[in-house]
């Protein structure tokens, strides 16, 4: 498998642990999103989107969204699972991870950012549409797994919810976002303890700057 990411992407983040979390490997090529790399020709031929990360599987298919990536990991390597069985469980843990994934990271990622600069916000202003941002989501975050036991977001074992959860925290620091969550705080913490986290950071990635 190819992962073609960047050290600080979420995204690739995510898919970073998830790989981890199921014991396997993926050759990574990084592309420079403040470059622009993930707009080369080359890496559009891989996913129109020009988003990363992408996946490129052992047959020559080519995976994107990281989400979706995640749980084609998930069915084809199924220990440990990334997803209880219960559906009422199921769906929880999907909620809290498309929070993430689709109401907080989309609308502070660097496209998103430089339009706002394009149409002539200041940067407090920008930084300002981040915190808030972030804030709002990962309020909604702690409190819907705030009556969930166990040392990870959903029990004692990670899932999709907790793989979506600890790069959005290491994103709210790097903008300066103060942290008010201690559910959420906790997670992380547990989270680290494993390799699959701890090796994914950004700052243990090949790429890192």
């Amino acid at each position: 498998m190819i992962l073609h990411g960047y050290f600080r992407s979420t995204a690739s983040w995510r898919v970073r642990i998830a790989l981890g979390l199921k014991g396997q490997e993926a050759v990574q090529v990084s592309h420079h999103l403040r470059k622009g790399e993930h707009r080369s020709p080359a890496f559009l031929a891989l996913n129109p989107q020009g988003l990363l990360p992408a996946l490129e599987v052992d047959d020559g298919q080519v995976l994107t969204q990281s989400l979706a990536i995640i749980e084609y990991l998930d069915e084809l390597f199924p220990e440990p699972a990334l997803l209880p069985t219960d559906p009422v469980q199921k769906a929880k843990v999907r909620a809290v991870a498309q929070i993430v994934a689709c109401d907080i990271h989309p609308v502070q990622n660097l496209k998103v950012l430089q339009r706002l600069r394009d149409l002539g916000h200041s940067e407090d202003q920008v930084q300002e549409w981040v915190a808030k941002t972030i804030e709002e989501g990962l309020d909604a975050v702690e409190q819907l797994i705030a009556d969930q036991s166990g040392r990870f977001a959903f029990g004692d074992t990670p899932t999709l919810a907790d793989i979506c959860i600890v790069p959005q925290l290491g994103n709210a620091r790097r903008f300066g976002v103060e942290l008010r969550w201690p559910r959420i705080q906790a997670i992380e913490a547990a989270c680290l303890e494993l390799n699959a986290f701890k090796s994914a950071v950004p700052s243990a990635q090949p790429d890192a700057e």
